[in-house]
């Protein structure tokens, strides 16, 4: 599903215009994006969390010269579901 599927399905379920749920959709993601940037956990109960998961420097290989080469520490988003989610996909 696209970007401007989901604001489709927003505007029919919620009977707004699609402009709206186009504000609310991009509202929702800009609040979402903020908060991982602050380094702050998001959660919505019964659907999932967000959050930013750190990974360490590292040595990795270039695999195509096979030179060992430094991989810097970075942050990296991450999704986990929530245990409705989890049940509503798997029934």
């Amino acid at each position: 599903m696209k970007k401007s599927e989901i604001i489709d399905a927003i505007a029919s379920k919620a009977d707004i215009s699609k402009k709206k749920a186009a504000e609310v959709t991009e509202a929702f993601l800009d609040t979402v994006t903020d908060a991982l940037v602050k380094g702050d956990k998001v959660q919505i109960v019964g659907f999932g969390t967000f959050d930013v998961r750190k990974r360490e420097a590292r040595k990795g290989r270039d695999i195509r010269s096979g030179k060992i080469v430094d991989v810097p520490a970075s942050k990296s988003p991450a999704f986990k579901a929530g245990k409705a989610l989890k049940e509503a996909v798997n029934k």
